[in-house]
């Protein structure tokens, strides 16, 4: 079968022009893709380099560093599902649950940052984390945040990736919206609006939550004592 990748990008990083980076990344923004280390040529200790130098998150996608992009409030839709899910889990012993700064070796050259990522024991060989900075292990579950500056070819990209490597769901989940796809397979999903229920029981024997509940848990504001 004839490749569909134009010559330049079928010739190695040196050659690449930052449109051929672009392209090969799903139209990813350019303010989103470091130039250093040469797209193409970038390790996972780069992805930990930058972490410790700068606080930014780096995802490494065929050799590039990816800015990821995340606003306040889905972080805090994260840190919630964490709070959520992690007790959850950890009351049955299920597994552990990681936020977005949990890096996950997919393949080589290939590690994503999931907003919030669950991993069963059975993951994990002896029960034991990985030594490793960069866990060699995909999620079970992959939960993804979209924000502004994420493109839905990215989205589709990394739904992709996560079931190759392994993973049996995948959260997209839209805050504008209030919806979540649940995908459980590449191609197909279902379409959760605030009023249905996310249902992760055959990884979480049990566990459901309310698309509505969960965004209100985030925003829940402080019961502010009156005064006498």
């Amino acid at each position: 079968m004839a490749s569909t990748l134009s010559p330049s990008l079928e010739s190695g990083p040196m050659d690449w022009t930052i449109a051929d980076v672009q392209q090969r990344l799903d139209g990813i923004p350019a303010e989103r893709i470091r130039t250093f280390p040469a797209p193409g040529t970038a390790t996972e200790e780069d992805v930990l380099s930058v972490m410790a130098r700068t606080d930014r998150i780096c995802e490494l996608v065929e050799g590039i560093l990816v800015e990821k992009v995340m606003g306040s409030f889905e972080s805090l839709l994260a840190s919630t599902l964490i709070r959520i899910m992690g007790s959850f889990a950890d009351e049955r012993d299920l597994g552990v649950v990681l936020g977005e700064a949990g890096f996950l070796k997919l393949f080589p050259k290939l590690v994503r940052a999931p907003d919030v990522s669950f991993i069963r024991w059975e993951r994990l060989p002896g029960d034991a984390f990985p030594e490793e900075a960069i866990w060699p292990v995909p999620p079970d579950l992959a939960v993804e945040i979209v924000s502004e500056g994420n493109t839905e070819a990215e989205m589709q990209r990394k739904v992709r990736e996560y079931f190759k490597a392994g993973s049996s769901r995948v959260w997209i989940v839209d805050p504008k919206s209030r919806s979540t796809r649940i995908f459980t397979s590449p191609r197909r999903h279902t379409l959760v609006d605030e009023h249905g229920l996310l249902d992760a029981s055959d990884l979480l024997p049990g566990f459901e939550l309310s698309l509505k509940t969960w965004i209100a848990r985030a925003q829940r504001r402080p019961q502010r004592r009156k005064r006498k």
